[in-house]
């Protein structure tokens, strides 16, 4: 089979990595791809939001399957628009899609069907969301209503705070039409966990969990980052998976389904979990970025027969099989990341590493055959070992041997877990 792979950053050489051991994959295609993918896979020097273009190419090159990584395309529609082709897709369709395109649509959608959330109350001015949070007080969250590359949350701890990021939203217009609304919530104690699963509108089946580091700095501080490591397995909260199945997301796949919009593709819920149980955070309609690189190498199964099998309906004759390992990706950024990074900055790799880690390029570049800086999140460095200890130790030798000016990395990915 002919596959193409929408996407350029670090979740997709994951995919692309995974993708490329499947024996049903005779060739493989990304749209735009990156460097590492390049390795794997033809890159085609087409954006993933040239919607058009890439139905346009998927045809003219008689792909068999696509698969959607990021957020945007699925977001603008594209697995409508390649099924209006007869194109085959993996991904939820624009509707679906709605759950990450609009928090506002999101929290509507958990309350019609009882799916435990924080409280909320939507503006679209900024002196009455003002007003609402002195009334409520802090700590509250502020959300940008749209998609914002995972840095449109803000946990305001002071009034300051809140005022700063409303400002930013609804006044300066920093986020663009993702601000023009904002999702004000109740701040949610306790400890972040991430569940993906595959889903075929009735079938849903849950991946190992995982526990992604959103802020920028150890500790958990500083403003929130698209990602900057990840690890599972999440030992200390997985006695909550059934909850989480038979309470969040099994109740999200068959409502959707009654409702005649099944949901087909990657579901990631995104959890708090407290002495009350798991309420959602925020669900998104993709594999999570960096969560893909711990949980993929983990999978036993043939990635693209599960893909498959969801797009055709059929995951109920599928079982997932997990090795019985840890995995731990650790972001190497660029200076400047969350704000706007420095760009073009050379990188050196380490010639080797052992089959037990991955370097899964992100925002990188060749320019004059030098490989060089692109995006805040330059490189996810990712290891396996018998146990979470093993695969730190694993992923921390690896980054100490990638270098470029000014990067920047945690040094406490999965530390949480070790207490336990």
């Amino acid at each position: 089979m002919k596959i193409l792979v929408v996407g350029g950053g670090g979740r997709e050489h994951a995919l692309i990595w995974k993708l490329s051991q499947s024996p049903l994959a005779e060739k493989l295609y990304c749209a735009p791809g990156n460097p590492g993918i390049s390795e794997l896979a033809e890159c085609v020097p087409l954006a993933a939001n040239e919607v058009s273009k890439l139905a346009d190419y998927a045809q003219s090159r008689k792909i068999d399957f696509t698969v959607v990584g990021p957020e945007e395309p699925l977001v603008l529609g594209i697995v409508d628009e390649f099924r209006r082709r007869d194109l085959r897709v993996f991904g939820p369709d624009l509707q679906s899609a709605r759950l990450e395109g609009s928090k506002a649509h999101a929290k509507e959608v958990m309350e019609r069907y009882g799916i435990s959330t924080a409280a909320y109350t939507e503006f679209d001015d900024y002196e009455r969301a003002l007003d609402y949070v002195k009334r409520e007080g802090v700590p509250i969250v502020i959300k940008a209503d749209g998609l914002a590359a995972g840095k449109g949350v803000t946990v305001a701890e002071t009034l300051e705070d809140a005022e700063f990021a409303l400002n930013q939203a609804l006044n300066r217009k920093f986020f663009g039409k993702a601000g023009n609304k904002v999702v004000v919530e109740e701040f949610l104690d306790g400890e972040e966990i991430t569940v993906l699963a595959f889903v075929d509108g009735s079938t849903v089946l849950p991946m190992v969990p995982s526990q992604d580091h959103k802020p920028v700095f150890e500790g958990d501080r500083g403003p929130n980052t698209g990602g900057m490591g990840a690890y599972t397995p999440v030992r200390h909260l997985e006695h909550w998976l059934p909850e989480i199945s038979q309470k969040i997301l099994v109740p999200l796949a068959v409502g959707l389904d009654a409702e005649g919009h099944p949901y087909r593709g990657v579901l990631y819920a995104g959890l708090m979990i407290n002495d009350s149980g798991p309420k959602v955070v925020e669900f998104n309609v993709r594999f999570g970025d960096p969560e893909a690189q711990v949980i993929l190498p983990l999978l036993e199964n043939d990635l693209l027969e599960i893909m498959i099998a969801t797009e055709e309906g059929t995951l109920g004759n599928v079982e997932l099989n997990w090795k019985d390992a840890a995995s731990v990706c650790v972001i190497a950024a660029s200076p400047g990341y969350p704000g706007p990074p420095e760009k073009g900055l050379p990188i050196t790799l380490p010639e080797t590493h052992d089959e037990q880690t991955q370097m899964f390029h992100a925002g990188t570049l060749i320019q004059d055959s030098t490989l060089i800086t692109s995006g805040g999140r330059a490189l996810g460095i990712t290891a396996q070992g018998s146990n979470l200890v093993n695969a730190r130790e694993r992923a921390y030798e690896l980054i100490k041997q990638v270098r470029f000016r000014g990067m920047h990395f945690r040094r406490d990915i999965g530390i949480k877990a070790l207490r336990y």
